[in-house]
Order: C-alpha cells, then sequence, then structure tokens
C-alpha cells in the first residue's frame, strides 16, 4: 500500500537541536486504520506503518510514564 500522508507532525519528545526526531501523520491514520511514523530527518526515507489501537496504546503509555517522572 502506497501511504501520501499530506501532514506529518513532530513528536513533542523530539530533540529540538534536530537529532532523533520522529514524525508521524495523524489525519493518515483515520484514513486508513494504521498510523504512519518516520525519522524527519529523513522525510524521503521509510514509513512504518502502526495500527491505530496499537499506536494510542504506546501513547498512553509514553503519557503515564511522563506524568509519573514528573511526580518524583
Amino acid at each position: 500500500m502506497k501511504i501520501s500522508p499530506t501532514r506529518w507532525v513532530k513528536s513533542s519528545y523530539s530533540n529540538p537541536d534536530g537529532g532523533n526526531c520522529l514524525e508521524w501523520s495523524p489525519t493518515s491514520g483515520i484514513a486508513i486504520g494504521s498510523v504512519p511514523v518516520r525519522d524527519s530527518k529523513t522525510p524521503q526515507g521509510p514509513i512504518l506503518t502502526f495500527p491505530a489501537h496499537s499506536f494510542a496504546i504506546f501513547i498512553a503509555g509514553v503519557k503515564a510514564d511522563a506524568f509519573s517522572r514528573h511526580q518524583r
């Protein structure tokens, strides 16, 4: 399946200096039932896709970990 997201969003956890940058396409996930993810340093490189439900669980886990670290 060819994926051509029209809008990419950089992760708020990405490094502001240009390293470790992750982008995802929120609107594409709704249309195809999976969430495209790519490395923003190589936007023409490969795109990984994750089932939308699995991606939502992953994001919830990242947020929970960030919250628990903040509470320490």
